[in-house]
């Protein structure tokens, strides 16, 4: 079936103007190299490559197997279909690409774009590791559009398939080049580090196609989307994902609800300034909240980017909303006796943080869901959560005001009108 796929190729090319396809160096056989691995992957062109490359299997999502057409052929290479939406899927095509990879398995070589999206090609984004956990030996290869004006690269930001597939074709002439690369034997550092395989490789790519690397990947693509879906710049999702879920441990899911939480805070430009935390907050201005933005605003500038408030929750916030704060900002509040009233949580909030009786009034009613009169622990509890912001904010105040509480080993006061020793 090899000869028909390959005429049906030969025709894509003519149909799409792709007469000039050159290829540069000398592919490997399967035994070498049992995965091609390509870059940068800029447009739905790009599985042309197979057609110069003996129909090799491939990774390919399992959406585009239910394409008129194209599906059946996509079908019909055998590819390893990825799902996004499987949590077991990584795991499985992971196991499915070492079978594939064994000596003799009978397998064709597997051509993988480990960018796992499409990019503009102006620089390489992290390479995700599937091609790279087996262990085996890979063939890079760099993948070059020659034309002028660019007609190829599909992204979600650009225009759409089929403007770029009709522009593509008004072109008199589309050029292609394929470098076949030297062969990346991986040390054994490599093999128990897939990481760094990948990374070492996609330098390999970077260095013969004179361009830069960076640490976004494809998660940060798909933040960036749904930043644009809150209103937010499409920069506002940009945080370096990898980056984050290696020193924080945070996945794509908590950062996306994040983002929401970020986005009824943020101005349209895509920041939030301490005006922007006062009005969430329901607080006025005050020193504890000056200082706790402080702690989010790592750069100084006075405004908060998205990158800023994932750190900020994490190590700020969130770790600081624990039982033990959120029962002792609950006695602060007068909680003493069980239950908050109105008239407690307006003279606390306006002697700690400045706010009017209004303020606080509305403060109240967002709490008192039940409009019960009073605030009951778990409300209370509730609410914070859901502001983790809060916690941060109570323990601040809490640390401005311990110097003015203490006066001959008696506290001020605790909120229920009555002191206590300092310990």
């Amino acid at each position: 079936m090899k000869i028909p796929l390959y005429f049906l190729g030969r025709l894509q090319f003519f149909l799409f103007g792709f007469h000039w396809v050159r290829t540069k160096g000398t592919q490997a056989s399967v035994d070498e190299a049992p995965i091609l691995v390509v870059a940068p992957h800029t447009s739905f062109f790009d599985p042309i490559i197979g057609f110069m490359t003996g129909l090799p299997g491939s990774l390919n999502r399992i959406e585009n197997s239910k394409w008129p057409i194209f599906g059946t052929l996509v079908n019909f290479l055998q590819p390893v279909y990825v799902s996004r939406k499987d949590p077991n899927s990584r795991l499985n095509t992971i196991k499915e690409i070492k079978r594939r990879c064994q000596p003799n398995s009978g397998w064709p070589q597997i051509v993988i774009f480990p960018e796992g999206t499409c990019t503009n090609r102006t620089c390489l984004i992290s390479f995700k590791g599937g091609a790279f956990y087996p262990g085996v030996p890979v063939q890079p290869i760099a993948m070059r559009y020659l034309t002028k004006p660019d007609t190829f690269t599909w992204t979600w930001d650009g225009p759409g398939a089929f403007s770029l597939l009709w522009l593509t074709m008004c072109n008199f002439d589309n050029k292609l080049e394929l470098e076949f690369l030297p062969v990346y034997k991986p040390s054994q550092a490599e093999i128990d580090d897939p990481k760094l395989f990948a990374n070492n490789v996609r330098a390999v790519i970077a260095n013969a196609l004179n361009l830069p690397v960076t640490d976004h990947t494809y998660e940060d693509c798909r933040l960036m989307e749904h930043a644009r879906a809150k209103g937010l710049p499409l920069v506002a999702g940009i945080v370096e994902f990898q980056k984050i879920l290696n020193k924080l441990g945070l996945k794509l899911e908590t950062l996306q609800e994040q983002l929401d939480r970020f986005a009824e805070i943020a101005q349209s430009e895509g920041y939030v300034t301490i005006d922007d935390l006062a009005k969430y907050l329901n607080v006025s201005v005050s020193p504890a909240l000056e200082e706790m933005f402080a702690l989010y605003d790592r750069d100084g500038t006075n405004k908060i980017d998205f990158r800023e408030y994932v750190i900020g929750c994490s190590l700020v916030a969130e770790t600081a909303n624990g039982e033990e704060t959120l029962e002792l900002a609950f006695r602060m509040f007068g909680g003493d006796k069980g239950y908050i009233t109105s008239e407690d949580l307006t003279r606390i909030l306006g002697s700690s943080f400045e706010m009017k009786k209004e303020e606080c009034e509305t403060l109240f009613k967002l709490v008192d869901k039940d409009e019960s009169g009073q605030i009951t622990f778990d409300g209370f509890r509730e609410y914070a959560k859901k502001k983790p912001e809060y916690a941060q904010l109570f323990m601040t105040y809490q640390k401005q005001a311990a110097p003015q509480q203490t006066n001959g080993g008696h506290s001020i006061g605790n909120g229920n009108g009555m002191s206590k020793k300092s310990e």
